[in-house]
């Protein structure tokens, strides 16, 4: 029998554009808001471009908030894009200070519309940009061993995680003068600030990798 895949419906974000990738590469996905195919699914999915503040609202109004906790706490496979990566955090600085969801200890912070030279940068970052290893074992057993170091991936974000645990860091990514934490993994948790369903085939490498380390393909 087909694994069972959902994506997190919260109202916002790229949900049809990650649902198509994961059925490119063999997934039985399926776009939802209703927590029990949260609870009953074999693998979760969290995508999100936009507002970190209107999301954790829409995630509260929709009853999705302690859903998805107690999912990540099954340890069933769960990925995180962008604003999905972001949300697992204690809080954002976004608006003063906005609470997450706490399943990763660590804070949430804005790009500088400024270099450290004084330079006018853009924000957000809209681009491609390379993801960097940050550890000597690489990444041997992760979603991201079939890809070289400093693979360009397409990224589209103002914010950027700053966990507490530097361990759980997979890739850091560089952009003007700051150099920041692009992805990590905590146990069954693969989250991204980069969108691997924009970023060609290298992107639907890593959720096919994703896929069959989870054994959902």
């Amino acid at each position: 029998m087909m694994k069972k895949v959902v994506i997190v419906d919260y109202q916002l974000g790229n949900l049809f554009s990650v649902n198509q990738a994961l059925i490119n590469i063999g997934l039985d996905a399926k776009i939802s808001l209703d927590p029990a195919d949260i609870e009953q699914a074999d693998a979760l999915v969290l995508p999100g471009v936009g507002a970190f503040k209107d999301a954790m609202q829409n995630l509260a109004s929709l009853g999705l908030k302690e859903p998805i906790k107690q999912f990540i706490k099954s340890g069933k496979p769960f990925l995180g894009i962008c604003l999905g990566l972001q949300l697992l955090f204690t809080e954002s600085e976004e608006f003063g200070s906005t609470k997450g969801l706490d399943v990763i200890s660590g804070k949430v912070k804005r790009f500088s519309n400024r270099t450290d030279s004084d330079e006018l940068q853009k924000v957000p970052q809209i681009s491609w940009n390379t993801i960097n290893k940050v550890s000597t074992d690489g990444w041997q057993n992760t979603p991201l061993m079939h890809l070289d170091d400093k693979e360009d991936m397409y990224f589209v974000h103002s914010f950027y995680v700053e966990p507490a645990d530097e361990q759980i860091v997979l890739t850091k990514t560089t952009y003007g003068d700051l150099t920041y934490v692009s992805s990590i993994l905590q146990d069954n948790i693969f989250a991204c600030q980069f969108h691997p369903e924009k970023s060609a085939e290298e992107g639907l490498k890593i959720y096919r990798t994703w896929a069959e380390l989870n054994k959902l393909i």
